[in-house]
């Protein structure tokens, strides 16, 4: 079959890379695409958030199957138009994508259905907002209520921090639309780990579970970002841990979706915070993880088309594979990121990383340009690699990392070592 996958970042590498392993598929076209994604299938020059053109080419080309990356298209509502179409698409109605495309709406359902979430408090006014803030004190958290690419949400150590962010997101509208309300919520300590399920609707399979770096800086310091490096599986995230998981989030969830009748097909990730009085979600994405999807489709050997395509026809396979390798992936980021940055920096040496073993270099913020490749974008490159624990694959990674380089690059030293420590390999 012919399959299409909309975005052009390091998740959609990866997702065309393993849809492409598939002996089902018999070619991938990519939705802007990307160097990398070319390298594996066709790019086609159309913007993942042009729902009807895209639906125009997926009816024009035969295609069977397309792959929603990014959260907007979803926002926008492009399984609507597709499914309008009679076309096969793995990824949630615009209604069901609310659970990410608004804040508020995602804190208020959790709440309706009894799902662990931070105290919050929602404001359309800035100056009530700000007044709150200075009563209420901090740590605090207060978070953009539309999209902001990952960047919208402002873990507050400092009232003075706190109201900055008010600023910039309601008055300064640094997000544009996304920031006319906000929520403001307790700051929940502990340690975060993204639990991701494929689901048809009604059934669900669990994702291993993975860990994302959000933070621009070693020891998580700095502003947030889309994500500096993940790894798989987390160790933080226990049996005992991920069956409470499902029970007291990923169900109530599902099922209060449904009897909304917005049942919810896809990708369900919910990000959380595993506090002393157990697991807390701080928010729900409606798709892969970037850049935990990279570190998944690393260790997943089921058949990426076959498990999209069951859950888009309402018949969801019944269990995944998986290596029993640690995988890990480490963002290779512009100079400035997640803040304004420079394009057009010549890259080298992904070839000779790729080199070293189980490394997989997918790009994210690439082009190609007089034939040679450059950055376009924040994070650039994504190199991966897989190890027999989390050690090894630490290795592998960073000394690949060692053989790229552009102008300005930068990116965490750290990741993994969470589980590192928590494996007492320090």
């Amino acid at each position: 079959m012919k399959v299409l996958v909309v975005g052009g970042g390091g998740r959609e590498h990866a997702l065309a890379w393993k849809l492409a392993q598939s002996p089902e598929v018999e070619k991938v076209y990519g939705a802007p695409g990307n160097p990398g994604i070319a390298k594996v299938g066709e790019c086609v020059p159309i913007s993942p958030t042009d729902v009807k053109a895209l639906a125009e080419f997926a009816q024009r080309e035969g295609i069977e199957l397309t792959v929603v990356g990014p959260e907007a298209p979803l926002v926008a509502g492009i399984t609507d138009e597709f499914q309008k179409k009679g076309l096969k698409v793995f990824g949630p109605s615009k209604e069901a994508a609310r659970l990410e495309g608004s804040k508020v709406f995602a804190k208020e359902i959790m709440r309706e259905l009894g799902v662990p979430t931070a105290p919050f408090w929602v404001f359309e006014d800035p100056n009530k907002a700000k007044e709150f803030i200075k009563e209420k004190g901090a740590p605090i958290v207060v978070k953009a209520d539309g999209l902001a690419a990952g960047k919208g949400v402002v873990v507050a150590q400092t009232v003075e921090e706190a109201l900055e962010a008010v600023e910039r997101i309601m008055v300064q509208k640094v997000f544009g639309e996304a920031g006319n309300r906000i929520v403001v919520e307790e700051c929940l300590k502990g340690e975060e780990v993204s639990y991701l399920v494929v689901t048809d609707g009604e059934r669900y399979i669990p994702l291993e579970p993975a860990q994302d770096h959000k933070a621009v800086f070693d020891g998580d310091r700095g502003p947030n970002t889309g994500g500096m490096g993940a790894y798989s599986p987390a160790p933080v995230m226990s049996k005992e841990l991920e069956a409470e998981v499902q029970k007291r989030v990923i169900e109530p969830i599902l099922k209060g979706m449904r009897e909304r009748g917005t049942p919810f097909r896809g990708v369900l990730y919910a990000g959380l915070m595993i506090t002393e009085s157990g697991p807390q979600v701080l928010e729900f994405n409606v798709r892969f993880g970037d850049p935990e999807a990279q570190t998944l489709m690393r260790r997943l050997e089921s058949d990426l088309a076959q498990v999209c395509l069951s859950a888009a026809e309402g018949r969801l396979v019944e269990e995944l594979r998986w290596s029993p390798e640690t995988s890990i992936c480490v963002v290779l980021a512009s100079k400035g990121y997640p803040g304004k940055y420079e394009k057009g920096k010549v890259i080298t040496g992904v070839e000779e990383a790729e080199k070293e073993p189980s490394v997989v270099v997918f790009h994210a913020g690439t082009k190609l340009e007089n034939g040679k490749l450059v950055t376009n974008g924040g994070r650039v490159l994504n190199v991966t690699a897989l190890g027999k624990d989390i050690v090894e694959a630490r290795e592998r990674v960073y000394r690949a990392i060692e053989k790229i380089h552009f102008e300005g690059m930068h990116y965490r030293r750290d990741i993994g070592f969470k589980a590192v420590k928590r494996l007492g390999r320090e």
